[in-house]
């Protein structure tokens, strides 16, 4: 488990770019923290760092948007995701086996159903207006 206090978007810019460096495809990202926290944000600089050549938004009314970059990567937005049939619904199970790193935001509404899948956990908590603490784990969902 890696923690950060980061004091400024530079900082989580930088944190997020380094974090990228350790992506593979097929990596799944389950981002936890709040409305505000920088989850986004944090997936912007990240896809960034992987020479992505889109712009980074959140998938909020799309559910996913993907994004070119290094190798593909799928951004998905779970908020509204509460039961299996909503996520089925959604075809993200299609998007396991694509090689594409999956980033999830509002991880914690789907953890349940995607199984022993490797999940890395990027859990930011707000601070302050620019200050956040990211935790990153690697393991098990």
């Amino acid at each position: 488990m890696e923690k950060i206090i980061v004091k400024s978007e530079a900082e989580t810019a930088a944190f997020a770019k380094e974090f990228a460096k350790t992506l593979k495809p097929g990596d799944i990202i389950a981002f936890k923290g709040g409305l505000g926290a920088g989850k986004t944000t944090f997936t912007r600089y990240m896809c960034e760092a992987l020479d992505c050549r889109d712009d980074v938004s959140s998938p909020t009314f799309a559910l996913v948007h993907c994004y070119r970059a290094k190798f593909p990567v799928c951004h998905f937005d779970m908020y509204r995701i509460n039961t299996f049939d909503d996520l089925y619904s959604t075809g993200f199970f299609d998007y396991l086996d694509s090689g594409a790193v999956l980033v999830i935001e509002w991880s914690e509404n789907i953890i349940d159903f995607i199984g022993d899948e490797e999940i890395i956990t990027v859990d930011i908590k707000r601070l302050g207006d620019s200050e956040r603490e990211i935790t990153v784990e690697r393991g098990e969902g």
